[in-house]
């Protein structure tokens, strides 16, 4: 993985990651947030993975059903957030959409992916701290804005 601060704006820092083949993105961007502190961001994504596991979120049994794509795709789409998690440490929730060979798509929450040939991630960091808190009722950790602070 690489990575580098680009921008000058003190109010939000942009990171470029680009992350190689072989490297498990959402373990390796996970570890990227930890390392570097951030507490607030967004991402935004585009690259490939030679396999991915997504899930799609069933309310009734508040569980994700695992969705595997066991075949080199494109990921068409990625966005997501970062906020500090109950355990205290940087939390990523990001949903994507990836392509497929025949042109059908599979998208969800991003569980699993192993990069081939890379991932391109921009990250904007901003001076704030977003919290992510489990929600029982729901078997969701989601952005709570009044725990936060900035």
């Amino acid at each position: 993985m690489k990575s580098k601060r680009v921008g000058p704006d003190e109010q939000a820092q942009v990171h470029v990651v680009i992350l190689d083949a072989g490297e498990e993105a959402f373990a390796a961007l996970t570890r990227f947030a930890n390392e570097s502190g951030i507490s607030a961001a967004s991402l935004t994504a585009i690259g490939a993975f030679e396999r991915a596991t997504v899930g799609w979120f069933d309310i009734a049994s508040k569980n994700y059903r695992k969705i595997e794509v066991n075949e080199q795709c494109e990921v068409l789409s990625a966005i997501g957030d970062v906020a500090v998690g109950d355990d205290g440490k940087p939390s990523l929730h990001v949903h994507i959409v990836l392509g497929l060979a025949d042109g059908s798509t599979r998208g969800g929450h991003l569980l699993a992916g192993t990069v081939r040939p890379t991932l391109e991630v921009v990250l904007t960091e901003v001076p704030a701290m977003l919290r992510r808190k489990k929600r029982s009722e729901l078997g969701l950790a989601l952005i709570d804005l009044a725990a936060g602070s900035g």
